[in-house]
């Protein structure tokens, strides 16, 4: 993310981050200050405690002994059905969301889903971000069915942080409340222009 930023020649952009791309997010703010201008994430957890037991189908996708055998086998109808079972609100998934999903092996998502708990268990989102000197919002859908909906309070701990719980929505608040969440996203940023060094 760095380097594209970087062959681009922005500096303090607006960065959004999606569940585990909220930690995408974060560690860019971490090791790169200077390219980021303001953080929002969305439905990232703060921390492993946050984590809820995950709808079933989820559990047999992701989880040994089934998971391995079923996921090379995956339908796109499967997928959908598995990223679905995150949100509240009925969901249109765009075909090129399901594709990237079906191009995922079992083991990159294995290796994902540990990195992402190692790195919020070391040390809390919240943590990391008040370390930092960067606008954050935080958007949470109020019914996520993958992460406790209150925790997002937590991220209250981070000087000027704006949290936004969002009534009746899952884990997908871009997919189950998109102008909401758009509105959200532009007058968050509205205030803090991006800049370039080109």
């Amino acid at each position: 993310m760095a380097a594209l930023l970087d062959r681009l020649g922005l500096r303090h952009v607006a960065v959004a981050g999606h569940s585990s791309g909220g930690y995408v997010a974060t560690a860019l703010a971490e090791q790169r200050p200077d390219l980021v201008g303001s953080l929002s994430l969305i439905s990232s957890g703060p921390s492993p405690d946050a984590f809820l037991r995950q709808p079933f189908v989820l559990r047999v996708l992701l989880a040994p002994p089934l998971g391995p055998l079923i996921w090379p086998r995956r339908s796109d109808a499967m997928i959908r059905k598995g990223i679905s079972a995150t949100a509240v609100r009925p969901v249109d998934l765009p075909d090129d969301v399901v594709a990237d999903v079906a191009g995922i092996t079992y083991r990159v998502m294995r290796t994902v889903l540990r990195q992402n708990t190692v790195y919020i268990a070391e040390r809390s989102v919240p943590e990391r971000l008040a370390a930092l000197d960067v606008p954050v919002q935080v958007v949470f859908g109020a019914a996520d069915p993958r992460w406790e909906p209150s925790s997002a309070h937590r991220y209250d701990a981070v000087p000027g942080a704006r949290v936004e719980l969002l009534p009746g929505v899952g884990h997908l608040p871009m997919l189950e409340a998109p102008e909401a969440v758009g509105e959200l996203l532009l007058s968050f940023t509205a205030t803090r222009p991006l800049i370039s060094d080109a």
